[in-house]
Parts: structure tokens; sequence; C-alpha cells
């Protein structure tokens, strides 16, 4: 019996050795839970590098909102708002997540004829390379994703420039292909190609806007046959925007400005005086979309010193007359000089709230109650990577400075309409409507009206300005105050132009230079031998040429 038993003990025993053996080269060689190109799901790639390109840009608008005044920057200069550490995550998700992503799924999507993945993920690398050049200057590109160079060298901005409108270019064209499948599951366009063929011709617009300065043939040229190629974004279904939802957990799908500031305890981002200001008194009446920004948990100012510091302080001798300063208004929008650092009193259920557009947050109506969780629209914001009424300010832009097709004025108008449009639209799509309908009833407030007061203001500034420099300066305005929640395009504008003029200055007198572009990061200096860290952050990136006195 123990004779008949060996041959099948032997066996198991070779069966079970071959199991050891493969379990262990299973373990050493193939990580079950690695994505490799066997295995990858094109459709679940795709979700994963349009979810990283929405933080890319929130990371990236983030110190461009605050050094454009939309929000309180808490550093006392401008050598500490754009400090190294503060770009690791930004750094990595580009690199590490969303150009190697690309990467990988570029050949797989080609190779089945998936054009339009391989079109998405084209249109998202060249936005995520401009953004890098914007943000940073000379970064590395052409051995970036050399898994074999640890120390890949910097390219100079204008050459990555270059390979971002030949990518958006090879973006269009797989837009243009006959593909087999759609882009199922698509968070930004739900697969509509031909949206993405006017975001990706957008995104080559604001490229060569950028290049005005440094390029004007190119500039002019470039932006000449887009016009009349007419394939830019236009209408509002045509808006490119992440959209976000009210999930609290698992995961949670809130806006990540919503999900910092409603909270029992409130707390979140200052908002800038001098932006609340701007909407607020700047035109002589309310901008009607202040409602729409900021939510006021309180609309009466403060009186204890405890609660804020500068009301019993004078105004710095360094500002103007008509410089913005502590409190912008006198019912109660409550937020901070720019470049103020001080520390955190209790005010976390007082300081203006993130409203309803961009955030999803609430809708001004005078309540004046603070924040809670789960208040307005629960988090379901956007974030606003390219509207269409950006489009109309740039082309006006364009039009007055290098003679492009349009009237300046015309497309200053059409911006500003747009940028109404959307902004309410959005309001009353969310949960907000009912309340946004029955306060205005009750003031008696007319949009319509409002509106046409707004265009009437502007336009007739417009029209009595007496220089082109008069004339742009209420352009860049006008598109700044139509930008909130876009710190890629306002950081860009303010460069590009050095306006809006009359900014508010540093709350200290000597804040030093203003930042032109963000320090490396510091996981970049300290690994890579071939990195060098900047000598300060008065450089410019290489499209910027303006003079140092433009900027405040």
């Amino acid at each position: 019996m123990k004779k008949d038993m060996l041959p099948k003990l032997k066996i198991c025993l070779l069966a079970f050795t071959c199991l050891l053996v493969s379990a262990c080269s299973l373990d050493l060689l193939d990580n079950p839970n690695a994505v490799t190109t066997n295995n990858t799901d094109i459709n679940y790639l795709l979700s994963r590098i349009e979810l990283d390109y929405a933080s890319h840009f929130d990371q990236m608008g983030n110190s461009g909102m605050r050094l454009t005044r939309m929000l309180n920057q808490g550093a006392a200069i401008y050598d500490n708002a754009v400090s190294p550490g503060g770009f690791d995550g930004a750094w990595t998700n580009a690199y590490a997540n969303i150009m190697t992503d690309v990467k990988t799924l570029i050949p797989i999507a080609e190779s089945s004829e998936f054009f339009v993945h391989a079109g998405i993920a084209r249109t998202i690398q060249a936005s995520v390379m401009l953004n890098l050049v914007d943000g940073f200057g000379d970064v590395p590109y052409s051995e970036a994703l050399d898994i074999n160079n640890f120390n890949p060298k910097t390219d100079g901005g204008a050459a990555i420039y270059t390979a971002a409108l030949t990518i958006l270019d090879q973006a269009i064209a797989n837009f243009s292909a006959t593909s087999r499948s759609a882009a199922a599951g698509d968070l930004y366009y739900a697969g509509n190609v031909d949206n993405w063929n006017k975001a990706a011709n957008t995104l080559k617009l604001k490229a060569l806007l950028n290049l005005r300065l440094t390029d004007k043939a190119k500039a002019t040229s470039g932006i000449s046959a887009l016009i009349t190629g007419g394939r830019l974004i236009s209408s509002a279904t045509e808006n490119f925007q992440f959209k976000f939802g009210s999930n609290l957990t698992n995961p949670d799908t809130r806006h990540p400005r919503y999900a910092g500031q409603y909270s029992p305890t409130g707390g979140g981002d200052y908002q800038a005086n001098h932006y609340m200001a701007a909407l607020y008194a700047s035109k002589g009446f309310p901008d009607p979309r202040i409602r729409y920004y900021f939510y006021r948990q309180t609309i009466v100012n403060p009186t204890d010193v405890n609660t804020l510091r500068c009301i019993n302080n004078q105004k710095p001798s360094h500002y103007s007359a008509t410089d913005v300063y502590c409190l912008p208004t006198s019912v109660g929008y409550w937020g901070r000089d720019h470049l103020s650092n001080e520390g955190i009193p209790p005010d976390g259920l007082l300081r203006t709230a993130w409203g309803v557009y961009p955030a999803g947050g609430l809708y001004d109506n005078d309540a004046g109650k603070a924040v809670s969780l789960g208040a307005g629209a629960g988090g379901a914001g956007i974030h606003p990577i390219m509207m269409r009424s950006f489009v109309d300010f740039m082309l006006a832009e364009a039009a007055l400075t290098l003679g492009t097709a349009g009237s300046p004025r015309e497309l200053l108008k059409s911006g500003i309409e747009k940028s109404m449009a959307d902004v309410r639209s959005f309001g009353l799509a969310t949960i907000e409507s009912s309340k946004i309908s029955a306060f205005e009833e009750a003031k008696a407030i007319v949009w319509a009206k409002d509106v046409e007061t707004y265009l009437s203001t502007v336009l007739k500034a417009y029209d009595a300005a007496a220089t082109d420099a008069a004339r742009l300066n209420i352009i860049a305005t006008e598109y700044w105050l139509a930008l909130y929640g876009n710190g890629v395009e306002a950081y860009n504008l303010y460069r590009r132009t050095g306006m809006p003029l009359n900014m508010q200055p540093a709350l200290e007198a000597n804040p030093g230079g203003f930042a032109r572009s963000y320090y490396y990061p510091a996981s970049f200096i300290t690994r890579n031998a071939n990195a060098k860290q900047k000598a300060d952050v008065t450089q410019p990136v290489f499209w910027d040429n303006n003079p140092a006195t433009l900027f405040r």
C-alpha cells in the first residue's frame, strides 16, 4: 500500500514545488497590483489622468490666485510666498503621475485605434507642459521620462512651448481620425470629440497669446489661423471645466476649496480684500457676480480687535489713498490684505467664504450665518480651466495688441456677457436656485438689468479711454474679475500685461521683487544632480520680458 502511494506522493510534491516556484517567480517578477501595458484598461487609465489633471490645475493655480490678489497669500515677502517646499506635490503629480501615464496610454491607444483617448491624453499632456513652463520656467522634458536617467536636464521654456504646440496639433489630428471607440467615462466632455477639439485649439490660443511679447509674428499668425479656423470654445456646453460632486467620503468628491472651508469650525482660505473691494465698489455698485463668488458668514464689520487686529491700525504709509486696507466694504466682507502673514484668530466662522461659484458653496442672500458641513451646493463646484468668456477676453487682448481680427470692444462686451451668464446659470443649476430666486424677488433684483448697467459702465469707460494701454487695462481687469477660481490664467495675465493696474501693495513696505516664477521644488533640487535652484523668484519665464517696475 505504501508502495502504491509513493508515485502519488511524488506527483503531489512535484505539483506543490511547481506552485511554490511559480509563486516565488510571480512575487519577484510580476506585481499583480501593478499596472502594465498588458493589463491596462485604457478607460481607467484615462480617468486616472483626468483626475490627476484636475489636481494639477488646482496645485499650479493656487499660488497664482494669491499672487494676483484673488486670495490672501500667507507670507510677508514674495520669496516665501513661492517657497521650494510648496510645490513638491505639484511636481510629482505632473511627472510621476500625469506625464508617465500619458506616455503609457498613447501607444496603447494608437495601436488599438482608440484615437479619442490618445487625443485627450495629448491635450492634457500639452496643457501640463505649458503650465510647468509658465510656473517654473525651464523644466525637464526631453530627458524627463527616461527610466534610465535619474538626473534629467532642463529644456528651455521656448523649446517646450514649441513641443507643446506640436502635441496639440497631434491631438487635433487624433480627434479627426476614425476611432474604434468613444472615450467611455471621460470626466470633462463625456467623450464629445468636437468639444475636445475646441479645447485643444483654445489651449493653443492661450500659449500663442503668451508669446506675443517675445515672438509677435508667431503669435499674430497663429492666433489669426485659429480665428479663421473657427474651432475655439464659444458656447456654454464647450466650457473646459472639471465638475465635482457632493459626496463627503469614500470618496470625497467635493471641490477642494469647499472641503477646506465648509466644516463645523469653518476656517480655510482668506479671501483677498483687494479682489472683494474691486467686485463690490470699483464700478460704483456691486458686481452682479459677487453674491455667487463669496459667501459672508456675517454681514456686519467687526469691532473687536481680538478678532480682527487691523481695525485699530493705521493704513501703512506706503499705501495710496485709494488702496483698500483691512476692511474692503462696510457690510461684512472679511478677508486679508496682500502678503499678510498674521496669526489666525478665532474667526473661522466669521471670515468670508467661497460661494456657490465655482466652489459649490452657499449663495449670499444676506443670511449672515456660519458655514456648515454640506451647506449650499455641497461642494459640487467646478474648476474653470478654460471658459468661453476667457476666449473672448484673450481675443480682445490679441485684437488690441496684435491687430488680429475682431473688435476689442465687442469682444470685451461678449466676454463679460458670457461670464455673467455662466456664473448665474451655474448657480441656478444647483440646490441654491430657489434661494437665489426668493432673494431676488424680495429685493426686487432684476439680473438682466444689473448686467446691462454693468456693461454700460465698462463700455463707457472703454470708449473714454485715451490710449491703447488704458483700454488694455480695462480688458485685463474684466478678464481678471471673470477668472475667479483660475489662478493659472490670472498669473499669466498679470505677468503678460502688468494689469490690472494699481494692485494692492504688500502689507510690508519691502516685500522683495514680485515673484515672476516659482522656485523649483525641493524634491527636484535635492534628488537631481543636474538641478540648480534659482537665485531668486524675480526671474521671469521666457515669454515675459516686461520691466520689473510693472509689478507690485
